[in-house]
């Protein structure tokens, strides 16, 4: 089987009152306190911007976060095999187990590795990409949405260097909620610097949930996906999701908005 094959998901399911209270917003992403730490280390001003601080800061973290995931993964993947679990969704971790442990295995994945607890940057990521970009829903697209990782980092290279606006969710919305990117606002010599991380936080233009934008187009990561439904999971955070309600929440996109994923395409997981 091929393992650049560009799969189209379904909408996700948008829970109005999950995002549309501000005390819920203020609550769960305060942006004034987003906006408070990010000054002092992620200035937007390339000049003054401490790449060090912010990538040794995003990789700690990170680390963390995969921590607890995979304590996470491991107790319900053990209850499972008990069968000690209700959670309903517990059997999405099985699956996601199996999809990395094989990845490993047949070494089908580039870095950053272990693929586990990650989106996994697939052998054939740039192949998926191009093949992405020849779709007439991206020609067509003036901006858009694209996952901050590895195995997208071509799609967004395609989106600047195709002369459209890159609209990116800052890493687990830790520093703020989405950035902005333009190839005007770039010299060609940093468009590649743009797509990763870094460039993000060091070109891009936070944006808030008041932010008028129109968004005609959504690429996400995923780990599996449903061939015959387009359903799919990610690495187990929800971010996708989430990001998806605040730009429901913001006017950006709406339910006819075409929503793209790529993934690596080797594996039957059943159930």
């Amino acid at each position: 089987m091929v393992s650049n094959m560009i799969r189209l998901s379904t909408q996700f399911t948008y829970n109005h009152n999950y995002l549309c209270a501000n005390q819920k917003l203020n609550r769960h992403f305060p942006s004034s306190s987003f906006r408070l730490r990010s000054k002092k280390i992620y200035s937007s001003d390339a000049k003054e911007f401490d790449e060090s601080a912010f990538e040794a800061e995003r990789l700690s973290l990170d680390a963390k976060a995969r921590e607890s995931m995979a304590q996470t993964s491991k107790r319900l993947i053990e209850a499972i095999a008990k069968e000690e679990e209700e959670d309903p969704k517990a059997w999405k971790w099985v699956i996601r187990k199996r999809v990395w442990d094989l990845m490993e295995a047949q070494n089908i994945a580039l870095n950053p590795r272990p693929v586990h607890h990650r989106i996994p940057n697939f052998v054939g990521a740039s192949a998926a990409a191009k093949k992405l970009s020849e779709l007439e829903v991206f020609g067509l697209a003036k901006c858009v949405k694209v996952n901050p990782d590895s195995p997208q980092k071509q799609v967004r290279f395609l989106t600047l260097s195709d002369g459209k606006k890159l609209l990116t969710p800052q890493p687990r919305l830790r520093t703020g909620f989405f950035s902005v990117l333009e190839s005007s606002m770039l010299i060609p010599s940093t468009i590649n610097e743009a797509c990763t991380s870094v460039g993000v936080a060091k070109y891009g233009r936070p944006i808030g949930l008041d932010e008028k934008i129109k968004v005609d187009l959504i690429v996400i990561g995923s780990v599996a996906v449903d061939p015959k439904t387009g359903a799919r999971l990610g690495k187990g955070e929800g971010f996708a999701e989430l990001e998806y309600g605040m730009l429901r929440y913001m006017g950006a996109i709406d339910g006819s908005t075409p929503v793209i994923t790529s993934d690596a395409h080797v594996i039957y997981v059943g159930c």
